[in-house]
């Protein structure tokens, strides 16, 4: 959110507060479900000098200007009256943040997704900037990985930048940075946040009437048309609220879950994608989920899980509510809940049905009422915010079954130092009661599936994996091209 100026005697700070989502990936945080996000990059080793710790720090220290926030933590304000605030760490490390491992020969791909799950298993450490890096060497092939280890509340993956991101170049040549001259601001006091939390409280009382005025008076000018917006916004509500209210089927994708995780990876092409929809209709992102469908239908079928026509799996869908030009920062997204058709044997009628789903979604007004549910908690009071998010987090196994995340990449490939990137899986967070969530990524001509999974509830997970390559072969096999 924009930082505020405020003056309390004769000292003088700025407080920048999170957001009421981004806040809540930190209140539904526990030691079982860690609220951050990864990526796991593999690189081919570049001619010449080899890309080593010092390298990577190196780089780190000469982009870490473009993302000013990594070098920020969180800090409560006495005794809940606000939301946390981000300041300044005046002790940032970067070898703290930036570390180094390696894999043990013969340094297998496997090899690299079991490290890839302890990593991913422990918390961030809430007293620093919530990063961290790992470069992983000794990757079989002359390759080696990079990944990428950032709080949920720092990062939604579509409109804030990444630091793995600020690695990356569309050519070997690494490009110039201006010099970096970052001094830590003066973090505040206790009696400023105390102040500005108090001045923040009355500032809603007296602001919201008149918040909620204006909000209203852009959807409608937005659209023309008064009487039909607000009965679609009033739809739209309806439904997001409809979808959260219904019970999700029961089955081996929930339960309770520890703290060890499985991370298993799949791979296909954007080509094949691409030919499907040409072929059956819909979006590249209707591909994607009539794959996942197929895939959790013969893991349904390995478990022994009865299924029948009507029988879906509830997957929650996170899409971005940020407005085009919109550059600020922390979380907009807004989740569409989507009935993936398991028990349908037909993969095309599969595709059909789940196109059905998100078009009604769309259509609904969904993604409107999720938009107007998010502005409105941000008039919460903090502390009924954080139970609020941790009852969300104790309904999650009843609100839906599976995590599905998809964020489209750059379709030419990116180097850093002259390493020229080859993979990037993303790895996405259980919440409390998921055993698997599902992040996909496309890349230079590929698509990339990263699977996070509770290690107790998953044994197969690697065979989740291969069923995704067989469910897309489904569709390609029934898709004839011109």
């Amino acid at each position: 959110m924009a930082a505020v100026r405020l003056s309390v005697g004769r000292e003088v700070s700025v407080v920048d507060r999170l957001s009421a989502l981004d806040a809540s990936f930190l209140y539904m945080e526990s030691a079982t479900t860690p609220m951050h996000v990864g990526g796991v990059a593999i690189f081919q080793e570049p001619d010449g000098a080899p890309f080593d710790h010092e390298v990577l720090l190196r780089l780190i220290g000469e982009r870490i200007v473009l993302t000013p926030r990594f070098r920020q933590r969180i800090r409560s304000v006495p005794g809940r009256l606000a939301g946390p605030v981000w300041v300044d760490d005046a002790e940032f490390d970067p070898e703290y943040h930036v570390r180094r491992s390696g894999l043990p020969r013969p340094g297998t791909d496997a090899q690299l997704r079991d490290l890839v799950a302890r990593i991913m298993s422990r918390p961030l450490d809430r007293r620093r900037p919530l990063w961290e890096m790992y470069l992983i060497e000794g990757l079989q092939d002359n390759r080696f990985a990079i990944l990428t280890k950032t709080h949920h509340a720092m990062v939604d993956g579509l409109g804030a930048v990444d630091i793995g991101q600020v690695l990356l170049d569309a050519s070997p040549e690494p490009r110039a940075t201006q010099p970096d001259a970052w001094q830590p601001e003066p973090a505040p006091s206790q009696v400023t946040l105390v102040a500005d939390a108090v001045c923040d409280v009355v500032g809603r009382l007296v602001r919201s009437p008149s918040r909620i005025a204006q909000q209203t008076r852009e959807v409608i000018e937005d659209v023309g048309a008064a009487a039909a917006e607000l009965a679609r916004h009033g739809a739209g509500v309806l439904a997001a609220a409809l979808s959260v209210a219904r019970a999700a089927p029961p089955g081996p994708l929930n339960g309770g879950i520890g703290e060890a995780r499985r991370f298993a990876t799949a791979r296909a092409s954007v080509a094949d994608l691409r030919a499907v929809r040409r072929a059956h209709g819909g979006t590249v992102n209707d591909v994607l989920l009539a794959v996942v469908a197929g895939a959790l239908r013969t893991f349904l079928l390995s478990r022994g899980e009865p299924l029948d026509d009507r029988t879906t799996v509830r997957a929650l869908v996170p899409v971005s509510v940020r407005t085009p030009g919109d550059s600020t920062p922390g979380n907009q997204i807004a989740p569409v809940v989507c009935e993936l058709p398991v028990g349908e044997a037909d993969p095309v009628i599969r595709l059909q049905r789940v196109r059905r789903e998100m078009d009604t979604a769309k259509a609904s007004g969904q993604l409107l009422g999720a938009r107007s549910i998010i502005g409105l908690a941000g008039f919460a009071p903090p502390t009924l915010h954080l139970l609020g998010s941790r009852a969300a987090s104790e309904l999650s196994r009843r609100v839906y079954n599976v995590l599905v995340t998809n964020v489209p990449g750059p379709q030419f490939p990116l180097y850093a130092a002259g390493a020229r990137m080859l993979a990037a899986y993303p790895v996405a967070p259980l919440a409390k009661g998921q055993a698997l969530a599902v992040g996909v990524t496309s890349y230079d001509g590929g698509v990339f599936f990263g699977l996070n999974a509770d290690r107790e509830a998953m044994p197969d997970l690697d065979l989740i994996a291969v069923m995704l390559t067989d469910a897309l072969a489904e569709l390609v096999a029934l898709s004839p091209q011109p």
